[in-house]
């Protein structure tokens, strides 16, 4: 190799070796500081990709197992209206139970009907004002709980139905009379009514059951889904302080290096003294 001033190629050489050294320390310690191996989309563009549509699976199935969540919190507040109608058609059995028998006077009948009259109107008040988040929950409207995972989307529907006396086919009862007949027509209703009742609990559960399975069931996969993302993205630190090591030897290695390529340079000016 001629001994020339014209370029300077160890020079360049070292330069260009101390460079690339450079950007991969500045790579490694990028990765330790934020923990990931992918910081831009240069570092691996094809996991790049990947990695943000597995994060947004992740966003869509958290936000759907929220709403799941919702829809249960709907269900059990029905459910719990719908425990206390229970309790108040039960009363309502005993009370027209009594007022079914012979011994009962006609006033105490008026008395017994007085108190029916008024278990009827909380049956009505809960109906009417039983709500969550704002809306009535006895609407008698069909409930769509929307589930997504960002690529494929579905529902799960429920429906509680209207409350009242009306649709329990109570309006009208009445447990007054000179004898027991009214009352006896009543009662065979009322026991009705709480069939009725028992049937939409279980219609509700059953619905609560499954949005709750279905909650477990996305949860499992935002399990497994930000496991692969972090596959992909997390950063090996391990491997990362080796590489670390290695690079910060390179690194001062390679700046002695263009430091005896340049001071070699320099030493071709004592041939002119």
């Amino acid at each position: 190799m001629p001994f020339g001033i014209l370029n300077n190629v160890s020079a360049l050489q070292a330069e260009g070796a101390l460079n690339n050294t450079q950007m991969s320390l500045s790579t490694t310690l990028q990765q330790l500081s934020t923990g990931q191996r992918i910081n831009s989309g240069s570092d691996d563009p094809a996991g790049l990709a990947i990695a943000n549509g597995l994060s947004a699976n992740i966003a869509a199935l958290n936000q759907s197992v929220q709403n799941a969540n919702d829809g249960v919190g709907n269900l059990q507040v029905a459910d719990g209206a719908l425990s206390q109608v229970t309790s108040l058609l039960n009363t309502a059995v005993s009370i027209a139970t009594e007022a079914s028998t012979g011994t009962v006077s006609s006033s105490q009948r008026d008395s017994l009907n007085a108190e029916y009259q008024q278990i009827l109107a909380e049956i009505n008040r809960i109906g009417t004002t039983t709500e969550y988040n704002g809306t009535s929950v006895f609407n008698a409207a069909t409930t769509s709980i929307f589930l997504s995972d960002a690529n494929s989307n579905s529902t799960i529907t429920s429906t509680v139905g209207a409350l009242s006396d009306t649709t329990l086919a109570l309006n009208g009862t009445s447990l007054a009379g000179t004898t027991g007949a009214g009352a006896q027509a009543a009662l065979a209703l009322i026991n009705t009514a709480v069939q009725t009742v028992a049937n939409d609990r279980g219609t509700i559960g059953a619905a609560v059951n499954r949005l709750q399975d279905a909650s477990s069931v996305m949860s499992t996969e935002v399990q497994n889904l930000t496991a692969a993302e972090n596959n992909i993205m997390a950063a090996d630190i391990p491997s990362a302080i080796s590489q670390l090591s290695n690079l910060s030897v390179l690194s001062q290695t390679g700046m002695a290096a263009l430091a005896q390529a340049n001071a070699q340079q320099q030493s071709i000016l004592k041939l002119l003294g």
